[in-house]
């Protein structure tokens, strides 16, 4: 395939950033069989890109905020000292080389190389939108472009309410508004840290957008005191929120509380104290008692807030209602009064007292037995002992140790019963059966030792062992009565 040539004039670049022909200088390329090459125009620098292998240019798409920075690279791979320039949207040379032709000092070099040119644009507004075209001189020239977008935040983020103080159980509306950005913004709705969902509409106002959200919210009490939050996603700004706190009024919460008994059933009898707790918003400022179905007895004391009854009886059987309302409304909360029988008493267990044997003895030591359960101390009376010294007959002083008297106390209905007095008879009895035991067991003793003496060895002849008594054995010993010098006895 034979080779196309086309030849155009070389360009100049004027101070002032326009290009004008040179006619006695001209630049040729052709397009080849191997490679695809750049065409162009003589008028300008529109190229395509080129393709296949050789010289190639480098560059990235810019995204600012507006009033900051941007910073535009032209990049050169295999360089080979070509002559590298930038151009503005208009095609106005911002750069050759080193050399800045246009007069905006927002411009300024950062880096330039043989490899490499590197401008900064400060102070970055919406009309400095738009692509900027990096140019390579060679042979084809080349060229690519960066494109330079520009976001602006929202200028101002507002929320209207519909009523500033609401009514439990009113539906309120809200609007959110951010108005002036680039892009057009995203709104999201939060009550607390729950997230709602609005309506949103958007208008556009030359190369900005306004967004509005309306949200529809239906408040109970839980809601006064909350934050409502209006929250813009934009890729130029981060965190950017209003919040509106809710103010919701509701009708009083009414709760009755028992103040006495704490405890416990309500017996005839005793008394009965009720309390009455209300919280509203505004706070109440009329609170009542009444007796639901029935006239208020007479004996009961209302004071503010208080209920008392100092002696119940059936006939305050019935329901009390606390009554409290405010400028919302009206609430109230019951009491189910039920009053219960009195405590029975429950008679004393009779107690049968069996008597073996009576010594008519007077006993001193002992005048008097406690008069309550209180007074009687039960470890005193077991295992250490009570001293008791008869008057009229000789009798050695005994110690009753180990000695257990059960006493059954009287109750009636959980009180404890005062200690029927103790018979002295009993007493006696019991005295004159531990002397007679501890005699009858001296006696014993004293046969026992008498009966069994000590035991001794004697020198006795062989047989002396098979003999009824000790004569006999001394008649029968070996020797007759030949060896009996031999054998005496000797006691000790």
């Amino acid at each position: 395939m034979a080779a196309a040539a086309r030849c155009c004039p070389s360009v100049r670049v004027s101070a002032g950033g326009s290009r004008r022909a040179v006619p006695r200088r001209r630049t040729c390329w052709q397009r080849s069989a191997t490679s695809e090459r750049f065409r162009g125009s003589c008028r300008g620098f529109s190229w395509e890109k080129r393709v296949g292998d050789g010289q190639n240019l480098i560059t990235e798409d810019v995204t600012v905020v507006e009033g900051d920075v941007a910073t535009i690279s032209c990049r050169v791979k295999n360089s080979d000292d070509s002559v590298i320039q930038l151009l503005n949207p208009n095609r106005q040379t911002i750069y050759f080389r080193d050399f800045r032709p246009l007069k905006d000092s927002r411009f300024q070099l950062v880096n330039f190389s043989n490899s490499e040119l590197r401008v900064s644009l400060t102070n970055v507004s919406i009309s400095d939108e738009g692509r900027y075209f990096c140019q390579l001189y060679t042979d084809p020239p080349q060229e690519i472009y960066t494109t330079i977008t520009v976001l602006v935040p929202p200028r101002n983020l507002v929320i209207d309410i519909q009523k500033e103080i609401a009514v439990e159980g009113e539906e309120i509306e809200l609007n959110c508004t951010a108005m002036a950005s680039r892009p057009a913004t995203t709104i999201r709705w939060f009550k607390g840290n729950k997230e709602l969902t609005g309506k949103s509409e958007v208008e556009q106002w030359s190369d900005m957008y306004t967004v509005t959200s309306q949200l529809l919210l239906k408040v109970g009490r839980e809601d006064d005191g909350v934050p409502v939050i209006c929250l813009v996603d934009h890729p130029a700004v981060k965190d950017l929120q209003t919040q509106r706190y809710l103010e919701v009024m509701y009708k009083p919460q009414v709760r009755v509380s028992q103040n006495y008994p704490v405890q416990g059933l309500t017996r005839e009898g005793e008394p009965l104290e009720l309390t009455c707790a209300a919280f509203g918003k505004p706070q109440p400022t009329d609170m009542r008692w009444l007796r639901v179905d029935d006239e208020m007895p007479q004996h009961v004391v209302v004071s503010g807030s208080n209920l008392l009854i100092s002696n119940l009886n059936k006939t305050d059987n019935g329901t009390y209602r606390c009554e409290a309302s405010n400028a919302v409304g009206k609430s109230h909360a019951d009491y189910m009064l039920f009053v219960y029988d009195p405590p029975t008493t429950i008679p004393p267990p009779t107690t049968t007292t069996t008597t073996t044997t009576t010594i008519p003895t007077t006993i001193t030591g002992f005048t008097q037995l406690p008069n309550s359960a209180e007074e009687l101390d039960y470890g005193d009376l077991s295992g250490t002992g009570v001293l008791l010294n008869a008057s009229t007959e000789a009798l050695p002083t005994v110690q009753i140790s180990n000695a257990s008297i059960a006493l059954h106390p009287d109750s009636r209905a959980g009180e404890e019963g005062a200690i029927r007095s103790v018979d002295h008879a009993v007493v006696g009895g019991v005295v004159a059966v531990v002397v007679f035991a501890m005699l009858c067991l001296l006696i014993i003793l004293g046969r026992y030792f008498a009966r069994h003496k000590g035991t001794y060895f004697t020198h006795e002849a062989k047989g002396a062992d098979d003999a009824a008594d000790a004569d006999t054995a001394i008649i029968n010993a070996e020797g007759g009565q030949n060896n009996s010098e031999e054998k005496k006895e000797y006691f000790i």
